[in-house]
């Protein structure tokens, strides 16, 4: 339970073995590699090279047509599997060959041409359809639609807005000329008037003046050939094949499940090899060599050396210095009571290297409180079932394993603390025995939050001291380990008499210990300040410091608070059911009101307990500004590569 120790690793190998020592890498995955620190000053470093990195932009690339094949396969067939079914495991042999690679690239590249002609006739499709729209108002008019003016005859296809009468128009157009005939071909009544004009190419100009006036818009129909009919039949029967060919295209689609399984190989093979690529564009080449720079665990690196042997490579580890420790990477080693709070270090800040890993000084405490906020035993084993069956069916790893063993180790405490408290969904089976046999019932209780309010108040308020001076030991070790002796004693040991002599004064027995507290509080700033700097370090000392435990004790009651509004609003919802006197309405409402009870809960209550932690816990002792370990390995998004 600790950050685990790191050397840097730098090796020199041959170009030659460069490809296979990066894949034996990978297939350790023990070693994060970085890019060497090189003075470009320096004609030596000056004249290194990097690797051409044109194999990320094509793993990146496969990769991308992989993830495309899946997502039309999700469309027409999907995989099959369950929400809780595990990652499938795969050799490494098998997911790494090339045989069956290559098979799944042309997979991948026949399910996107499919696709690609599928969105091609869609694009048809639309593009029909939107000429079939021009066409259907002149269905009836029959008179090929290339039909043009002459020198003596004006011919022309228009609209006039719905808004305007025909007889005006009609009107319009005979006073402009004898010799023109305005004729309507559709009607559509909110849109338009569909008209051929027909006049002599004297009249034209005026006729037409006229129709402007009204709103007339030429038709543009001019690139099509023959009657309108006969254009829409054609158009129809053009969509009609396009539709059929979508058709067969789909059924073919629909019978491609059996391919999702190598292209989900062929997403984790192109992801992996993404990352070795990666790795390769950080190293520096000469003709014949090339520099790995990185970083590998101490545990990890005779197993590592042993590898390496077979090579005709030079390699040196060396560990870190103290002023390197922020380059470090950071590696926790938990067991499997600390380990699910990884996700809570890792959303606040993994520690940075050489100082503590907070998860064995905050496991306690953190799995103790949020069971003492959620305190019901129904709510407990949910907990537990839920983390226990996502644990055993799918094997999650990464945070969402952490949450759900966490979910687990938090359902235990709300168990019991649920048992002390008397609670299970409130007060359901006191309502139940009620409704059903009309007499009274209650589960055994130590204390109950409606009741034993105060005393749950100040159980909550000492638990909170108790974490504080916690934090202050871990806290004061550290500065003694460091040489911060001065620090230590002004700033731990200084409060831990005060917080001792005001129990004795409280409790009558001397007041003589809190003085000597308070000549200390006074002696720290006077003998670590200068100048005026020891006048306002004193008054500031003071008010940091009693502001500051007053604050982050008093904000350990919110565990009394979340534990009684989780057992009010409970009781609340049971007894809402209760009123109608029936017991199958009773159930329906009871089991509404606990399950947004229950998720607002275990929201909540994560919050609360995660504030507790971060601010007033880890204010005390913890360093953070750590950067995860991240080796070259086989990461994998859906198979799981058994080495």
């Amino acid at each position: 339970m600790a950050i685990v120790k790191m050397k840097r690793l730098r090796m020199v190998g041959m170009a030659g073995d460069r490809e296979e020592l990066l894949r034996k890498l990978q297939h350790m995955g023990c070693v994060e590699v970085v890019q060497p620190e090189a003075d470009q000053e320096d004609p030596v470093w000056s004249a290194l090279t990097r690797p051409d990195t044109g194999g990320l932009a094509a793993a990146h690339e496969e990769k991308a047509q992989a993830e495309r094949a899946l997502e039309v396969l999700k469309r027409y067939a999907p995989a099959k599997g369950g929400l809780l079914d595990p990652k499938p495991d795969v050799l490494e042999g098998d997911f790494l060959n090339e045989e069956r690679a290559e098979r799944a690239r042309q997979a991948a590249k026949a399910v996107n041409d499919l696709d690609r002609r599928l969105a091609a006739i869609h694009a048809e499709e639309n593009k029909l359809d939107a000429q079939k729209d021009v066409l259907r108002p002149w269905m009836d008019l029959d008179l090929p639609l290339e039909t043009g003016s002459t020198p003596q005859v004006a011919i022309q296809l228009g609209t006039l807005p719905a808004n305007v009468p025909m007889n005006q128009a009609e009107g319009e157009v005979q006073a402009a000329g004898g010799l023109a005939q305005l004729t309507e071909v559709y009607t559509a009544e909110r849109d338009f008037h569909y008209c051929m004009l027909v006049c002599h190419a004297s009249q034209a100009e005026g006729v037409l003046e006229k129709l402007k006036a009204l709103g007339w818009s030429r038709a543009n129909l001019r690139d099509w050939t023959g009657t309108a009919a006969e254009n829409l039949g054609r158009l129809y029967q053009e969509t009609k094949a396009l539709r059929a060919e979508a058709a067969s295209i789909e059924e073919k689609l629909a019978g491609m499940g059996e391919l999702n399984a190598p292209l989900r190989q062929l997403s984790d093979l192109a992801g992996a090899n993404a990352q070795r690529e990666e790795s390769r564009g950080r190293l520096l080449d000469t003709a014949q060599t090339f520099l790995l720079e990185g970083w590998v665990p101490a545990e990890s690196w005779p197993q590592l050396e042993k590898a390496l042997a077979a090579y005709p490579c030079a390699c040196e580890v060396s560990d870190p210095a103290p002023e390197d420790y922020p380059q470090v990477p950071v590696k926790l080693k938990n067991n499997i009571l600390t380990k699910p709070l990884n996700m809570v270090t890792e959303m606040y800040s993994l520690p940075a290297y050489g100082t503590l890993d907070p998860n064995p000084l905050m496991a306690p405490f953190f799995i103790l409180f949020y069971g003492i906020m959620m305190a019901d035993m129904g709510y407990g084993l949910l907990m537990m079932l839920a983390g226990a069956v996502i644990l055993k069916k799918k094997k999650p790893g990464g945070t969402f394993g952490h949450l759900c063993g966490l979910l687990v180790l938090c359902g235990v405490t709300t168990f019991i603390m649920g048992a002390l408290t008397g609670g299970f969904f409130g007060d359901f089976l006191t309502q139940v025995v009620k409704l059903t046999t009309g007499g009274d019932f209650a589960l055994p209780a130590l204390f109950t939050p409606l009741e034993d309010t105060m005393m749950i108040l100040v159980g909550a308020m000492c638990l909170g001291f108790v974490q504080i001076i916690t934090g202050m030991a871990v806290s004061f070790v550290s500065k003694l380990k460091n040489g911060q002796v001065m620090d230590a004693v002004f700033e731990e040991v200084t409060w831990w008499i005060v917080f001792a002599g005001l129990g004795l004064m409280i409790a009558g027995i001397t007041p003589i210990v809190l003085a000597l507290g308070g000549v200390l509080v006074v002696a720290g700033p006077v003998v670590q300040n200068q100048g005026f700097g020891k006048v306002t370090g004193i008054f500031g000392s003071l008010y940091n410091h009693v502001t500051g435990y007053f604050g982050d004790i008093l904000s350990y009651s919110r565990l009394m608070a979340l534990m009684l509004a989780g057992s009010v609003i409970a009781q609340v919802f049971n007894t809402l059911g209760a009123i109608p006197g029936n017991i199958v309405i009773f159930l329906i409402i009871s089991f509404a009101g606990n399950t947004l009870n229950f998720a607002l809960n275990l929201l909540g209550c994560y919050v609360h307990d995660l504030r507790l932690q971060c601010l007033e816990y880890f204010g005390k002792f913890y360093q953070d500004g750590g950067r995860p370990f991240r080796p070259l390995d086989l990461n994998t998004k859906y198979y799981d590569v058994v080495k």
